[in-house]
This record gives structure tokens, C-alpha cells and sequence, in this order.
């Protein structure tokens, strides 16, 4: 067990040197009986078999051959390292590896989230092996008897077995089978002080006064140790049992907030001892509390006394093939999500644990986590003390790595097993066990007793996945076909995920990575997400809500119109989770938080991320980022009460601005307005009727239908008192959309300011659906509607090898015509 921390170490990543052998079953049982002529691989440490066989043209990831049937030998040798003592830390082997160093068996590793400290003698000729014993076997055997049996999985035996259950999931990811030290293999020669089991805790509490207590065990800390952070220090000092304990107060000092809602901010922590400065930081201090209502079954989000409404997406992962876990290929993601005001990110019990590197940068975006520990579905056998064993370990493991990150918000003892067991009719004492209700809640009491912990995702009412109490996976707008206004019926109180649909890349990706037909070409149905065993897949899903909001047969546009069935298609489902949000945040919404299914696809095609594979942001993700912002404008109809418009403010600051509604006639002229000057408090909000701005009776929703509606679209814009600038705009279709779309004639001007490109939209009327091209440069906006009598300023942000001096090219286009305006 990698418990120990080593200071002021020589510690290095073993990366380079390494080759790779891939060979039958149990065709070698030790590194001696390979042939050292045997052609191998050269091979990336930290990465996968499947990432040195596709690096080598041996394996290709849109249609990957099984790996779980083969050994995979690893072999790099120490030669010309300096002879001494040191240790080898493996921090993560996937999945049943052997460790041979200079010919002899050191030890056995058993699960894919263990680390292991290796003591060791350099010798400065030593050699090591890793073998990966093929996971098949060990998947066919028989353990104790389950009490239910998961569809979505292709084999019941990984319930048995500590690994991910990425790559085991038909129709949900590729199947890549993840074999290989997926983590860093270290060499540690360690310094003059030794800790272990370190603990930290940072908290706030409720007069702003950070709290950080620190405990650790070592014999090399002097008497005089102390810890240090935000300009305090404080006396360590060393129990009857070795331990050494200590309590920093740091009065007002500066809170961690998620980034919409205040200043991610971080305090370096060190131990202090004789000449040494030993870094623990950096930390951040918050305070995480639930509350549950008035009834009891609510599920709420506050930080430092505030109410938070949690938005974001639930994380599958930055490289399917590679595992990594660096934070450089954390950052790009993470960047994509804050760019969109997400707040949370939560990683599934179907994924795998991710490293220190990637709470760090959630630290400094102000991203909290929400964390399930590694179940999902199965029925685990905890009554199995092995099994029970590395549980421990790896929830222990885990929380170590990641003390004192201020984003780890919730902790959660897996996925959908208490979903699985209920929806097969099994009664609560069946699905309730002690791995969600006794081991797991233990293990984070003791290491982060500053986040809640949830038993199971969904979990709350009398049965699991009722959305109207505590956590649901919400899908009644989506995979269930219900109306948009389900949202607001469901009675959704926190949609640990929800709103999954089948959402297609921009049109760029698609002609590099998947340039066939859409639908009909298999390669493409390939990339279509599904659960395993049913009639529909998640196309069907989006085009049954393409016919319902814009009055056309998917069917027949694919063979008429393929170019304006996608542009549907992406368009559709950015229209429902803008609809869908502005029912959830408006006040007296029962709703304080939901996550999409997922953030990003796993390989390129129509998959359920909002960002696809290759990191390009999705018309959907352009829709949530408008949806999340913190200080926003939105629209609910409701119905023959009219039309509502909120106002929400989520800033630390009160919001003085200027908020106005227009209805339109064909989609220019104005038949009715109003407005108000608006001061909110901070966290503030305000739900207003629209007939109050007018002032007279106006049918906004064309509900009482009293003659031929007057008007098609609505618009609503909140403008800064202070700057002038736009801060949202909000559209309400009484009509639906498709009797809103317009001949709109778009007129586009550059513009350079400050060294950055601008693009200066105006339309003669209501444009739906506009979309901008650049070629190398991103929209900062992409896939909105643009209103007559105003400008609209999209930022073009560069892509990797554009200079800012390259002036842009591109063009416009709009639903509802074929016309395309270029510049």
C-alpha cells in the first residue's frame, strides 16, 4: 500500500524504456522462459496495451479487438541507476499483475485502483517485469450467488474484480479492453523525512474562519513542527501514539466558491520542521452541507451557507485508449467545461478514479466534484473479506490522494445499484447492503468528513429513481419520450444525470472523422449510443423531439434533406436543455441541480457527450453554456397564466440592469413591449409576468386563442446599467418553432479590438438556429438566435497554430433557409 509520503524526494517517472510483449494465456509464467529475440513493442508508461498496439498500427479503436483473453508483458531494465536503496511505486496496474524484479516474483497486484510501494536495493543492473494476466479467466469464475444480474455489462463476473467497467459496456463506450500500468511507475529515493498516513482537513465554519487540522505519523519530525498556511502557523504536537496532531484557526480568511457563484480561492499549507518546509497544499476552505426541505426530500447544495444550484455533466473520460491522468490532458476538457458555466462534474461509478492532477484543476476552476466510488449495477460481494479488503483499501487510497481539494463536493457510493435491484422488484432490504450504508460511509467520515456522502446515485424515496425525491437519474425528457413539460411535472429535485441524447458534432468533425452517410452507413449507427437490449437507441430519442418541436419527419428528411436533418438534429436538442434549465432554475423550481449525460463522447460520431472526441464543443454545449450562465434571463410558459420571465443572480454582487420583452410579428415587427429596471440583490432572483410589463392583457403564450395569433417569437433582453453590455436573452416560440423561421437577411462585419477578432451580427428579422464557421478560429457563441435591432458580437478565439494577425474567413448559416452569407 503507497501510504507513505516523501518530501523533498529524488522521485522520478520511470516513462521511457519500456517494451511490450502480447502473448496467449498463460503461455509464460515467468519472464525467464521469453525468448529475448521475441519482437516487441516499444510501449508508453503511464498508458495501456491498447494504446502501444494502436501506436504501432496493430489495433484500431473504432473497431477493437478483445485484449482481455491475452498476457501483456512489460519489461523495462534499471540499468545505469544508481545503486542505493529507493522504492518502486506502482500507482495503478490494470488489472491482475505480476511483478518480477531481476527474475523473482515481489508480489501479486489484484485490483486496477490499488498502489503499491515496492522496497528495493538498486543494484544498477536490475531489470523489471509487469505481466498482465489475461482477465478472462479470472471473469468465468464462479463466485457467490447474485441476487440480480445488470444487462448493461458483458459479463456478470466483473462484479468480482476490482477494474473499471469502461470497455464492458455494448453500446455504452468502445469496447477497448484497459490492460497495462495505466498509472506512473515511480523510482523514490527518499529524503531526510518520512510521513505517513497523513491527514488533512480544511473546513469553514460559519464566521468565515478557516479551519485545517492536520494529523501524520513520523520519526522525523522535530519538536519544534508546526503547520503553516494563509500567514498563521500552529503547533504540531505528538500523541502517547506516535501521532503527530495539530488545529490551525485563520480568521476571515478567504473562501473557495465555485467559480459562478464567487473567487476559487487556494491557500498554500505547508508542515514546517527545523529547515524544512514540506508542502501539503494547496488547500481550500468551504463548507458543504445538505439540506432536505420542509418534506424531508429534498436533495440541496449549500457552500458556505449559500444555496447552490449544481449544472454541469457527468465525466466519462480524456482518452478512452490511454487512461491518461496527467493534467495536461485533463486541462483542455476542464477549460471547456468552466467556459461553459458548468459548476460540477460528476465521475459515474462506470468510470474510473481519477488522479490528484485532475481535483487540482477543479480546485482552480472552481469545478466542484461529485464523486461515486467505483459501483455500478452489480450485486457485490461484500460478505467476501478479500473483496471487503480492497474496497477499503481503494476508498482509502483515493480520499488520501485528494485531502484537502476544496472541488470533491460529494462523495456517493456508486451508480444505479439500488435503481437495478428496484426496478427487478426486489424489496429495499435486498438493495441496501453494507458497501453503500456501512464500509464506504466509514472510510470518507474518517478521511473527508467535510463532504456529504450520498449512499447510492439515484437514491431518496420510497423507490429509487423517483424523481421527486432526493437524487434521481431523470429521464423522463429523453430516453422516455415525455414532453418538455415533464421537467417541471417530475418534480425533479437533483438530476444526478439526465437529459441523454444522441447529439451530433459540428459538421467540421464529421467530414475529418466520420465522413459517411448519417443513420444509414452501419460506421455511423456504430457511434450511436444505446442500452444494451433495447429496440431504440438514442437517435430515435432525438428525432422523436425533432418531429415534436419542429413539425418535420425525420424519416424523410434523412432521404430528401440529409444537410437540414442534421442541422435539426443538432439544433433540437440545444432547444430542449435550454427549455428544460430555464424550468429548473426559475424560482420555486423544485429542482437545485442537474447533470447531463455525458460531457464528452468517446469516440467521434452522434454520441451522448456535449463535447465530442476530439474536444470540439457540440451545438448542445454552445446551449448550455448560455443556459448556466450565473446572471441569466429565461422564459417559462405557463399557459393561460402567460408568459414568465426570470430573472436570476447567482453573482456575489447586486445586479442593477435593464430587462425588456418583445413580441414579434413575423419575426420583426413589434406588436407589444415593456420593460423594468431591475436591482437584484446578490444570490438574488425575481419571476415577473410579462403582462406586467406591458401593462395591458396580451395573450404571450397564445393559450385563450382569440382570433389568429398576433405574433411568433419573444424576446427578452437583460442589458448592464453600468456597461450596456448584453447579459442574456431569452426566446419563447407561442407557435413552435418552425412558424417562427424566417427569410432573415444577416449582415456580418470583422472587427479588431484589443488584438482579438470580432464578428458584428445584425438581422432584418428573427434568424433560429444561427451558426458560424471559421476557418481556424472557434465561436465563442455558435447555434443561437439572433434578434433584429440589435448587434450581436461573437468572439473568434483561435485555434492551435492560428496567429491572432490571420484574419478570418468564413460563413453563416440559419435555420430555415438554404442561404449561406460568407465573409
Amino acid at each position: 500500500m503507497a501510504d507513505r509520503i516523501y518530501p523533498g524526494a529524488d522521485e522520478r517517472s520511470l516513462e521511457g524504456g519500456w517494451t511490450l510483449l502480447l502473448t496467449e494465456s498463460g503461455r509464460y509464467s515467468h519472464p525467464s522462459e521469453i525468448d529475448g529475440h521475441a519482437a516487441r513493442l516499444s510501449a508508453p508508461v503511464p498508458g495501456t496495451a491498447a494504446q502501444a498496439l494502436t501506436a504501432a498500427g496493430l489495433f484500431d479503436p473504432s473497431a477493437p479487438q478483445p485484449l482481455h483473453g491475452k498476457d501483456a508483458w512489460y519489461f523495462r531494465s534499471l540499468a545505469g541507476e544508481a545503486p542505493g536503496p529507493a522504492i518502486l511505486r506502482f500507482e495503478g496496474l490494470a488489472t491482475i499483475a505480476e511483478i518480477f524484479v531481476n527474475g523473482v516474483q515481489a508480489f501479486t497486484s489484484e485490483s486496477m485502483f490499488e498502489a503499491h510501494d515496492l522496497p528495493i536495493e538498486i543494484t544498477g543492473s536490475d531489470e523489471l517485469a509487469i505481466c498482465f494476466r489475461a482477465l478472462q479467466p479470472h471473469l468465468d469464475k464462479r463466485g457467490p450467488r447474485a441476487r440480480w444480474r445488470p444487462q448493461m455489462m458483458d459479463h456478470q463476473g466483473l462484479r468480482l474484480i476490482r477494474t473499471t467497467l469502461l470497455g464492458h459496456m455494448p453500446g455504452w463506450c468502445p469496447s477497448i479492453h484497459p490492460v497495462g500500468p495505466w498509472r506512473p511507475v515511480k523510482l523514490i529515493r527518499p529524503a531526510d523525512i518520512t510521513l505517513s498516513d497523513l491527514r488533512i482537513t480544511a473546513d469553514l465554519d460559519e464566521n468565515g474562519t478557516g479551519i485545517l487540522e492536520v494529523s501524520c505519523a513520523s520519526d522525523d519530525l522535530g519538536a519544534d513542527a508546526r503547520i503553516a498556511c494563509g500567514g498563521h502557523e500552529a503547533p504540531l504536537r505528538r500523541d502517547a501514539d506516535g501521532t503527530w496532531r495539530g488545529r490551525l484557526d485563520i480568521p476571515g480568511i478567504a473562501a473557495w466558491w465555485p467559480h459562478t457563484h464567487g473567487k476559487s480561492a487556494l491557500h498554500d499549507a505547508e508542515i514546517v520542521s527545523g529547515p524544512h518546509r514540506l508542502s501539503i497544499g494547496p488547500v481550500g476552505f468551504r463548507r458543504i452541507t445538505v439540506e432536505r426541505g420542509a418534506d424531508g426530500q429534498d436533495f440541496a447544495l449549500r457552500v458556505n451557507g449559500e444555496p447552490v444550484f449544481c449544472r454541469g455533466a457527468v465525466w466519462t473520460n480524456a482518452d478512452i485508449v490511454s487512461l491518461p491522468g496527467t493534467a495536461e490532458s485533463y486541462a483542455p476538457w476542464l477549460a471547456k467545461a468552466a467556459e461553459a458555466n458548468m459548476n460540477m462534474i460528476r465521475i459515474g461509478g462506470t468510470m474510473a478514479y481519477e488522479t490528484a492532477d485532475f481535483f487540482r484543476l477543479c480546485d482552480r476552476l472552481g469545478l466542484m466534484v461529485w464523486q461515486d466510488f467505483m459501483f455500478a449495477n452489480y450485486d457485490y460481494p461484500v460478505g467476501d473479506p478479500a473483496f471487503t479488503a480492497h474496497v477499503e483499501r481503494e476508498a482509502r487510497e483515493f480520499l488520501a490522494s485528494v485531502q484537502g481539494s476544496p472541488s470533491l463536493a460529494v462523495l456517493c457510493g456508486g451508480s444505479e445499484i439500488y435503481q437495478q435491484a428496484a426496478m427487478m422488484g426486489l424489496p429495499a432490504g435486498t438493495w441496501k447492503g453494507p458497501l453503500t450504508e456501512e464500509i464506504l460511509p466509514r472510510v470518507s467520515a474518517t478521511l473527508r468528513p467535510d463532504v456529504p456522502y450520498v449512499a447510492n446515485s439515484p437514491c431518496g424515496g420510497a423507490l429509487p429513481f423517483s424523481p421527486n425525491a432526493g437524487v434521481t437519474h431523470y429521464y423522463g425528457v429523453g430516453a422516455y419520450c415525455q414532453p418538455l413539460e415533464d421537467a417541471r411535472r417530475a418534480n425533479v429535485r437533483f438530476a444526478a444525470e439526465c437529459l441523454a441524447f444522441a447529439h451530433v458534432p459540428q459538421q467540421e468533425t464529421l467530414d475529418r472523422h466520420l465522413p459517411v452517410a448519417p443513420v444509414h452507413d452501419p460506421r455511423w449507427k456504430a457511434r450511436v449510443p444505446r442500452d444494451r437490449g433495447a429496440s431504440w437507441d438514442f437517435e430515435d430519442i432525438r428525432d422523436h423531439y425533432l418531429r415534436e418541436l419542429y413539425g418535420q419527419d425525420p424519416a424523410r428528411l434523412r432521404r430528401e434533406n440529409p444537410a437540414l436533418y442534421l442541422a435539426l438534429s443538432r439544433a433540437v436538442t440545444a432547444e430542449i436543455v435550454t427549455e428544460t434549465f430555464a424550468e429548473w432554475r426559475r424560482p420555486g423550481s423544485s429542482c437545485n441541480g442537474a447533470l447531463v449525460w455525458t460531457f464528452q463522447d468517446l469516440l467521434p460520431g452522434p454520441g451522448w457527450g456535449v463535447v465530442d472526441s476530439t474536444g470540439e464543443p457540440k451545438p448542445v454545449w454552445h446551449a448550455l453554456k448560455r443556459a448556466f450562465r450565473p446572471v441569466n434571463v429565461v422564459f417559462t410558459d405557463e399557459g393561460t397564466n402567460g408568459l414568465d420571465v426570470h430573472v436570476l443572480n447567482e453573482g456575489s454582487r447586486p445586479l442593477t440592469a435593464s430587462l425588456s420583452v418583445s413580441c414579434l410579428r413575423d419575426g420583426r415587427q413589434q406588436v407589444v413591449a415593456g420593460g423594468r429596471n431591475l436591482t437584484l440583490p446578490a444570490r438574488g432572483a425575481v419571476s415577473i409576468p410579462c403582462t406586467d410589463l406591458f401593462g395591458v392583457f396580451f395573450d404571450t403564450t397564445y393559450a385563450f386563442r382569440f382570433g389568429p395569433p398576433s405574433h411568433d417569437v419573444t424576446v427578452a433582453r437583460l442589458v448592464d446599467e453600468t456597461s450596456g453590455n448584453l447579459l442574456a436573452e431569452a426566446f419563447h416560440f407561442p407557435l413552435g418553432r418552425a412558424a417562427a423561421w424566417h427569410e432573415a437577411q444577416i449582415s456580418a462585419a470583422l472587427v479588431e479590438e484589443d488584438g482579438d477578432w470580432l464578428l458584428e451580427l445584425r438581422t432584418d428579422r428573427l434568424a433560429q438556429s444561427v451558426h458560424v464557421t471559421v476557418e481556424g478560429y472557434r465561436a465563442d457563441d455558435d447555434w443561437f438566435h439572433l434578434a433584429p435591432g440589435h448587434v450581436k458580437r461573437v468572439r473568434l478565439l483561435p485555434r492551435a497554430g492560428t496567429t491572432r494577425d490571420q484574419k478570418p474567413t468564413g460563413s453563416v448559416t440559419q435555420l430555415g433557409t438554404s442561404a449561406t452569407l460568407h465573409f
